[in-house]
């Protein structure tokens, strides 16, 4: 054989190998299907990512057992948004961009959510939320229509504005209200804004509109203007953090009426916060009980307090439920295609999950119940369902 013909074989037999160690790669890295989860595990409600992480945690340890999907397990990709919006961004653009997730689940706070499914949607990855109710999370502000690639397992704050709504006029009899709104928060923002459409149209009077920020410690300046105004109820559609301190200062200046807000409260920090005696009286809006009684739910709580050591809250079951409804939607794909999965998570319907059967609607939004929660002694006791 010539000289060229000898380097000419020897660049085949590299070439070869070569294409042999690119494919044992690939035959290594599709072992596992990557599924980004992103949740607030820092900062100020840091409780709720937490719990909502360990909740599809062990969705995804459960499914792995099972044998995974598509005949692979899943390999979850944690990342940390540290509880604010430009963190949201970095974290999805990073499970997305370089750790080449196929999916992406998370996110409990709505501003957060917001930023993360603009990076879904320009990356065209399907994103489930679990907890972020605010209808901007889904829908495009600017067509009015409902995002491509992003999805959710909770209701939305319409529905939930609406139920505490009418909870405080026909259960507690309450004819005027004051507001107190976390102005750091899209969430806070919405939820009062249907809650006070829906007390006003009831026949209820809103007599006190105030403001905080996040993070905010006294808020003694804010209750004695609304203690001058002697509402009948006090409406607080913010997170445990600034909650409790409300409520506990509240309580301390005499004022006793009944305190009503929404699934941002739902954190065992809220009573370590505000105390459980300043507490009683005060009633949420929520996701689930862990009092609920069906097979699924009470298989959940029982397998959750095994693996963690303490009770669920309604961000723990929406963690689960959350990443349940992607695997479950990547099944009926038979494809990790995000084209193929987008649409089998829109055709989802009638899905049962721990915190109760979802059908996602043409906004991606589910279509399920609420709960209204009181706190008794420090302990959330359940009041009743609400249906959509």
């Amino acid at each position: 054989m010539s000289k060229i013909g000898l380097k000419m074989a020897s660049l085949l037999t590299m070439l070869l190998m070569l294409a042999g160690l690119v494919t044992g790669c690939g035959d290594t890295a599709s072992k596992d299907l990557k599924i980004g989860v992103v949740y607030e595990l820092t900062g100020n409600t840091a409780s709720f990512g937490t719990a909502a992480a360990n909740g599809a945690k062990m969705a995804f340890k459960e499914i792995n057992a099972k044998g995974g999907v598509l005949g692979k397990q899943i390999q979850p990709i944690m990342a940390d948004n540290k509880g604010e919006p430009s963190e949201s961004s970095n974290a999805m653009t990073k499970v997305i961009t370089q750790d080449k997730v196929i999916a992406v689940t998370g996110f409990t706070t709505s501003s957060n959510g917001i930023a993360g499914s603009t990076v879904a949607e320009a990356n065209k990855i399907p994103f489930v939320a679990a907890a972020t109710t605010n209808p901007k999370v889904t829908l495009d502000e600017k067509t009015g229509k409902a995002k491509d690639y992003t999805f959710r397992v909770c209701f939305i704050d319409p529905f939930q504005g609406t139920v505490g709504a009418n909870f405080a006029l026909n259960s507690l009899k309450a004819k005027k209200a004051a507001i107190m709104i976390d102005n750091s928060s899209d969430y806070s923002k919405g939820l009062a804004q249907f809650y006070k459409d829906a007390f006003t149209k009831g026949g209820g009077q809103i007599i006190s509109e105030e403001a905080y920020l996040q993070k905010d410690q006294d808020f003694k300046t804010i209750l004695t203007k609304i203690k001058a105004t002697n509402p009948d109820i006090l409406y607080v559609p913010g997170y445990y953090e600034e909650v409790g301190k409300i409520v506990k200062q509240a309580r301390e200046m005499g004022i006793t009426v009944p305190v009503v807000g929404g699934d941002g409260w739902d954190s065992p920090k809220l009573t370590e916060i505000g105390g459980p005696q300043a507490l009683n009286n005060t009633y949420f809006t929520n996701h689930y009980s862990v009092e609920d009684t069906s097979p699924l739910s009470k298989a959940f709580v029982d397998n959750y307090k095994k693996e963690f050591g303490q009770m669920p809250d309604a961000m723990a079951v929406l963690g689960y439920d959350a990443a349940y409804v992607l695997v479950d939607a990547i099944k009926r794909a038979n494809s990790t295609e995000a084209a193929k999965i987008r649409e089998a998570l829109a055709a989802t319907k009638d899905y049962k999950g721990a915190a109760g059967d979802l059908t996602l609607n043409s906004n991606h939004d589910a279509v399920k119940g609420a709960v209204i929660i009181e706190m008794k002694d420090g302990k959330q006791v359940y009041k009743e369902t609400v249906k959509p």
